[in-house]
């Protein structure tokens, strides 16, 4: 992302949202500068490292039946962060062998891992295209070289909209996705909700957004309508714009629901 996009001060350089999010999922691909921001993160929000489970848990579902059910085999994961476990393309291709997958990551930290750890997937590639110029990474030669926009894409927003301090200019970017993809194409979208009529956890929302501004967490909690704008013109596949832990969970759930379950939003509408 451009420093223009995203929320004011996201560019200094105390810690990256790549490497922040591989020490909440326990890799150890990240520096001091993310641990730092990671312990302050913890000390406002104990259960951030489970959310971020959640988060891959549920991108996992959502690839797995799109691959399995819906037929999609081009995946374009936009902030794609670094290899972890049960990536994009290692699950689509679990399911339809010969999916092709494109990570999109500007973090060069990202390129040289993700290069590594994908070079004997012919199927799987990567590129530093900015996610916020639409027309740049279409243009990208990585992009146009493996996917085929005559037919269906997956296109992958996970966790990034809400790093982007303007809500008109992260509808345009989502809409400038759309708009190039062709019918029966799908757009996957989580972004960090600031709950009504729940004061406590409106109050956390708007501690977190004041405490990390200027660092690479800095994120703007939306409303519910305000998110579920961005899917204007698709239609959202049951159950809708949800809570992850509803969105087909994979069975009973086990763990007690945390303040952060209840702030994060996601949905799969599909470009009729």
């Amino acid at each position: 992302m451009t420093p223009g996009d995203l929320v004011s001060g996201t560019a200094r350089p105390d810690g990256s949202q790549a490497r922040l999010a591989d020490a909440l999922l326990g890799g150890q691909d990240h520096y001091e500068d993310d641990r730092e921001v990671l312990r302050r993160l913890l000390g406002i929000a104990p259960d951030a490292q489970l959310m971020a489970r959640e988060q891959r848990e549920w991108l996992v579902r959502v690839v797995r039946h799109l691959a399995a059910d819906r037929g999609i085999d081009q995946f374009l994961d936009l902030g794609s962060g670094l290899p972890a476990e049960e990536n994009t393309h290692q699950v689509a291709q679990r399911h339809r062998p010969g999916a092709e997958v494109v990570y999109v990551d500007h973090d060069p930290v990202v390129q040289v891992h993700g290069r590594a750890v994908l070079e004997e997937n012919e199927h799987t590639h990567i590129t530093g295209a900015d996610l916020t110029d639409p027309g740049a990474t279409f243009g990208d030669p990585v992009v146009y070289r493996h996917l085929d926009f005559e037919r269906p894409v997956a296109v992958l927003l996970c966790s990034v909209l809400h790093h982007v301090e303007s809500l008109d200019r992260a509808r345009y970017i989502v809409r400038s996705y759309v708009d190039q993809l062709p019918p029966g194409s799908y757009l996957v979208l989580t972004h960090a909700h600031e709950p009504p009529d729940d004061p406590p956890r409106q109050a956390l929302a708007h501690t977190l957004d004041a405490e990390f501004a200027g660092t690479c967490l800095a994120t703007v909690h939306r409303s519910r309508a305000e998110i579920a704008s961005f899917f204007t013109g698709l239609e959202l596949l049951d159950p809708g714009l949800a809570y992850l832990h509803d969105w087909w969970p994979d069975g009973p759930r086990m763990k007690p629901l945390t303040d952060l379950n209840l702030m994060t939003l996601g949905g799969v509408a599909l470009k009729p």
